[in-house]
């Protein structure tokens, strides 16, 4: 029997080791519709996910916004905060892993000491003498009860969680970007109708005055011009002033001073690219929200087995040894070695209930990270059917103002016409150019709000990143290439 009795101790001691007391982790259900409740020319596409949405922005077609996210990349400083957070958790998760191996630790203690004379209980010996101690240590932890191994599993969870936070801050920085130029480009387009009309309306100002010094109209028509024309300059200036804070948030975004940055302006439109939206189903492994939300809920699981463990006692193995003696002469020798070796065992016996209050905090946190991870998830799937809905919706209202602009338009001319005929008054040609200016205005405004829902969407759809990133450990450098680049460096074109 005693020649069975150590590898069955050994045995033991492994099976102990691969215990754990986490719960067995299933990620938190969810209510998964079949399909998007709105269709229209963005979601036929098949397959799916035909298109390549790493660096989606390319879609757009403009090289002034493609030459924007590559500078947001490489300098913008709350992409490198959150990079810097990310290390943080890949650094912790070295520290707990630690905690599987043995900890060695060595000394050597030189020391030339007195005793007091009148020491107490003082036994003989000289009162000057040398103590030389050269030592050293090992202790490991078995960790019997998973306390280590899942300490190691949260942490692990918490790095993918601080990875897919690390996507999702430089996905809505690269959204906000996009978002902004595009909003930059509706203002220059309103700036280029504004001046056209600022030219057209001194025209019309130049007109009345001629009639009335004519005699032909009177000076009230004059006033209605002069007042006319004050207001669009007006509405210009005002544009103008929207378009200089829009130009200096996107200076920040890439990492510039408002005060050395500038974009000319450009006015060419930028057509409304088809996006494959693809199934309910598949935005869950498309969102990094959703992704670091569900590995916080895999995080707190494994953290209630690290409080499990604490109802059990902790084993240390230790190991001490080395050589002491009063001389340097010989000090490693055989007479001069000590050592000692033996487990160390600690068990709380009464903590007032602290060891109970961690496991019930333990599982709160989890049930509420997997209320959390709900909540993201119903938030991301509202995301895409809102965006949906006002790319339908302002697709319809752009169609039919552009109508009403059309309209507008020949009313102006027939006013016009009218007026230099002396049929009407110069109010009718007031009012008509006043409702053509609004009506174009508003075709350009939802032009860009419909490109906003376009970018949006992709926002809501997770762009292009996918949940396969966090199992990716090669990831890590192409990040830090991302987030460290210089601002005259080349900055990688995916996200």
């Amino acid at each position: 029997m005693v020649k069975y009795g150590l590898p069955a101790l050994l045995a033991s001691v492994v099976a102990l080791c691969a215990c754990s007391f986490a719960p067995q982790y299933h990620v938190p259900p969810t209510p998964i519709a079949a399909q998007y409740k709105t269709v229209g020319p963005w979601t036929t596409a098949q397959p799916a996910d035909r298109i390549d949405r790493n660096g989606w922005w390319k879609m757009y077609g403009d090289a002034q916004l493609n030459d924007l996210e590559a500078r947001l990349l490489a300098n913008n400083t709350d992409l490198r905060a959150a990079y810097a957070h990310y290390e943080q958790a890949q650094a912790f998760v070295a520290q707990v892993e630690s905690g599987l191996y043995p900890s060695v630790s060595v000394s050597a203690v030189p020391l030339r000491e007195r005793q007091s004379d009148n020491r107490p209980l003082r036994v003989g010996g000289p009162n000057d003498y040398n103590s030389v101690t050269l030592g050293g240590e090992i202790n490991y932890d078995l960790d019997l009860w998973g306390r280590v191994r899942d300490s190691v599993v949260a942490g692990k969870d918490e790095a993918q969680a601080t990875q897919a936070d690390l996507a999702s801050v430089r996905l809505s920085l690269q959204v906000e970007l996009a978002d902004s130029c595009l909003r930059l480009r509706g203002l220059d387009q309103q700036t280029e109708l504004l001046n056209e009309t600022v030219v057209a309306y001194t025209k019309a100002l130049q007109l009345t005055q001629t009639l009335h010094n004519s005699g032909i109209v009177s000076g009230l028509d004059v006033s209605r011009a002069q007042t006319q024309l004050s207001s669009a300059k007006s509405q210009l200036s005002q544009n103008l002033a929207q378009r200089a804070l829009l130009e200096h948030a996107i200076a920040v975004l890439v990492g510039t001073s408002a005060s050395e940055f500038s974009l000319p302006p450009q006015t060419a439109a930028i057509a409304l690219p088809a996006i494959p939206t693809g199934l309910p189903s598949t935005l869950l492994q498309r969102r990094p929200d959703v992704a670091a939300a569900e590995r916080r809920v895999a995080e707190a699981n494994a953290k209630i087995g690290v409080a499990r463990a604490a109802y059990f006692p902790d084993i240390m193995l230790s190991l001490q040894g080395g050589v002491q003696s009063a001389a340097y002469a010989g000090l490693v020798s055989a007479p001069n070695l000590f050592w000692a070796v033996g487990p160390q065992l600690v068990q709380y016996v009464f903590d007032g209930g602290y060891r109970r209050a961690q496991l019930d905090s333990a599982k709160a946190a989890t049930q509420e990270a997997g209320e959390r991870y709900r909540g993201v998830v119903l938030s991301a799937f509202q995301q895409v059917e809102d965006n949906l809905a006002l790319l339908s919706y302002l697709g319809t209202a752009l169609g039919e103002q552009r109508d009403a602009a059309n309209a507008a338009q020949y009313s102006v001319d027939l006013a016009l016409r009218q007026y230099r005929q002396g049929v009407v008054g110069y109010l009718d040609v007031v009012q008509a150019q006043t409702v053509a200016l609004e009506a174009q205005r508003s075709v350009l405004d939802i032009q860009t709000r419909q490109l906003s829902a376009n970018v949006q969407l992709l926002h809501a759809l997770g762009g292009g990143w996918s949940s396969d990133e966090l199992a990716q450990a090669a990831a890590a450098p192409a990040l830090v290439a991302t987030a460290t680049a210089t601002a005259t460096a080349t900055a990688p074109s995916a996200n």
